[in-house]
């Protein structure tokens, strides 16, 4: 499966370039099923990331661009009234597909984002009285623009926690700017082509899941995980006044997925501290509730995460 692996990395570069660390976002949480979180000022390839790995996976994709008056039923789907028949025919949404991009997710109101909760925790739906499973697999992978306050509505915190990972996209460098501009005025930028099926991807998720992690790691991982709750207990009492809530016992299953699919990844059979270390902040960051005081001097979550992984030891 490496050389799977290199294929897809390689074919996602054609339109992804300059950020290896949205890509590995991206195929960590594909090969976990973990939902994805991307975080970035506009313009910088977060659904073009997207669309270019639904090109290269052959799945099932569908696009929900998120807007104030967007309703549940426009991704759930909805049972249809039919006057002629007098009868209701379900119309099934979006939701049923194996990649779901909602494109600026902090665009719709609350209301539409707890349409998104069950489907996204349970991998069902349910309409009027019944319930329906979505295929598998099925991830969910939402943009968001950091910057936007006017007509946005934050994610709230049971929202955030259902997603595995939340990849930030930063600016590309003038080099791989002028390539970019280069390629798109001269439209040469070369097509994706599907590298992987659905069976091929089922197959490397389930080696994912064989991949070895000592106790003594997990042991380390959970440590991690409660000095964001308890960090006097773990001798950072400087972090106290900076942390309203630690976070939950999904950051813990979900950081051993992540450092399982990051060692796969690198070609490993087993994790070690490093995969650990690669995904801590895409795991973590945002599921610490920052205080009013941290929030005040400019304390990012990130920033937390570093004093931690320097302050916690493995035993």
């Amino acid at each position: 499966m490496k050389r799977a692996i290199e294929r897809l990395k390689q074919e996602l570069s054609k339109h992804i370039i300059g950020h290896p660390s949205l890509i590995n976002a991206l195929l960590i949480g594909l090969l976990s099923e973990g939902h994805i979180l991307i975080e970035g000022l506009p313009g910088l390839a977060k659904t073009t990331a997207v669309n270019a790995l639904a090109k290269a996976l052959g799945l099932d994709f569908k696009r929900v661009q998120f807007t104030a008056d967007l309703l549940p039923s426009d991704i759930l789907g909805a049972e249809i009234y039919h006057p002629k028949t007098e009868s209701f025919v379900l119309k099934k949404g979006p939701a049923f597909t194996n990649l779901l991009l909602c494109d600026e997710i902090n665009r719709a109101s609350a209301k539409v984002h707890s349409a998104l909760l069950e489907v996204m925790q349970e991998r069902q739906v349910s309409i009027a009285e019944h319930t329906f499973a979505v295929p598998s697999p099925f991830v969910v992978i939402a943009t968001q623009n950091p910057i936007d306050q006017e007509g946005t509505y934050a994610l709230p915190e049971a929202q955030l926690d259902r997603f595995m990972i939340k990849t930030l996209v930063g600016y590309n460098t003038e080099a791989e700017e002028f390539e970019i501009a280069t390629k798109i005025a001269n439209q040469s930028f070369s097509p994706i082509e599907q590298v992987i099926d659905a069976k091929t991807l089922q197959t490397m998720q389930e080696e994912v899941k064989e991949i070895y992690i000592e106790p003594a790691l997990s042991s380390y991982i959970i440590k991690l995980i409660f000095a964001t709750r308890e960090p006097r207990k773990y001798g950072l009492e400087a972090l106290e006044k900076n942390i309203a809530f630690g976070a939950s016992p999904r950051a813990s299953i979900d950081l051993i997925k992540a450092s399982k699919a990051s060692a796969y990844l690198r070609g490993k059979s087993e994790v070690s501290p490093i995969d650990i270390a690669l995904c801590a902040k895409e795991v973590l960051r945002h599921r610490i509730v920052l205080s009013y005081d941290a929030q005040v001097d400019d304390i990012l979550a990130d920033e937390i995460i570093d004093t931690i992984l320097q302050q916690i030891e493995m035993e």
